[in-house]
């Protein structure tokens, strides 16, 4: 009888077990964002939704939302995190139209049109400066310093046809400072494969000067690096909100929704605040409470039209690659 009833309760367990790993649910996110910000995203989810498993894929955005683009046919990604309006814009027959519990917490100037795609965080443009590799330079304070020849070589910038960093930046100077102003710019820098690759090549010593996303740079201050500094630059900065979207077609269906819920979460966003330095969209996180970042009241912003940049990739990064080509020689 025990031996029976021991037998029994071991088929009940591992029936239980069955069904605890059955229920359990896969979400893919395909990302650009670094890996300690992934990891804050999935140890929320891990609270809050438990029998959700998140499976991440990463790259860079243009090439993750080609590939979301080559799989239309047959849907391999639930959820994608993250990129620029002006990138995303470009790729909208690939996402389906989600309006999340938290978007109430969103600030509608930040929303994208009929939340096609939500703001997960806010990005403001800095220049990352490795004041051990300026020499007789003195740091740029401007953008327009950075047009001087003596710059030549010693400034990088992430390809704006892989990386939507890159593409704000650069569509941004080109609204900013003109066309001709630009073609100065293009050339004296050199072009990253990613923008991961500009903030290590700056913290290396391979550049000067790198053009980057504050929270792509600012963990090297914060990890004790003195030489490195963040210049807000005097004639103004541009900001754009990085955008997650549901895929069309998830496979992962309300599991991908939950997630989705939950990278808006305040508990995500502060989480991503804390470890990565991300700027929340939220309205209810105070920044300077939580990490030593200047408040936006003290950042000098240029206002960019993000859906004249959306519709005009394609164009404009024919005009950049004419401009490059040409600074190289």
């Amino acid at each position: 009888m025990k031996i029976h009833t021991t037998l029994a309760a071991a088929i009940l367990a591992l029936a239980a077990g069955t069904t605890a790993f059955a229920q359990e649910k896969t979400v893919t996110l395909y990302s650009s964002n670094p890996e300690q910000a992934i990891e804050a995203v999935a140890n929320t989810l891990k609270e809050k939704a438990p029998d959700i498993r998140l499976n991440s894929i990463t790259g860079g955005s243009g090439v993750l939302l080609r590939r979301l683009e080559a799989e239309a046919s047959n849907v391999q990604g639930d959820l994608f995190w993250s990129s620029s309006f002006n990138t995303v814009g470009a790729f909208e027959g690939q996402f389906q139209a989600y309006e999340s519990p938290e978007l109430s917490a969103i600030p509608e100037k930040l929303r994208y049109p009929g939340n096609l795609f939500t703001p997960a965080n806010v990005h403001v443009v800095v220049i990352m400066v490795n004041t051990d590799q300026l020499g007789d330079l003195p740091a740029p304070r401007t953008w327009t310093d950075l047009l001087d020849p003596k710059w030549k070589g010693k400034i990088v910038v992430a390809d704006p046809a892989n990386s939507s960093t890159g593409y704000t930046i650069l569509w941004g100077l080109h609204k900013m400072i003109g066309d001709e102003e630009l073609k100065k710019l293009a050339a004296n820098v050199a072009v990253s494969s990613s923008s991961s690759a500009v903030q290590s090549g700056v913290a290396m010593g391979e550049y000067a000067v790198g053009l980057a996303f504050e929270a792509n740079a600012y963990p090297y201050v914060d990890g004790g690096q003195e030489e490195i500094e963040l210049v807000y630059p005097e004639d103004g900065t541009f900001i754009t909100a990085d955008f997650a979207g549901l895929v069309k077609g998830a496979p992962g269906g309300d599991a991908a929704k939950t997630a989705f819920d939950v990278l808006m979460s305040k508990e995500t966003q502060t989480a991503l605040l804390e470890t990565s330095f991300r700027r929340p969209s939220r309205s209810d996180i105070e920044v300077s409470k939580i990490v030593k970042l200047p408040e936006m009241s003290a950042i000098k912003v240029f206002d960019i039209d993000e859906k004249e940049a959306a519709d005009k990739r394609d164009e404009f990064l024919k005009t950049w690659q004419s401009y490059a080509a040409a600074g190289a020689n």
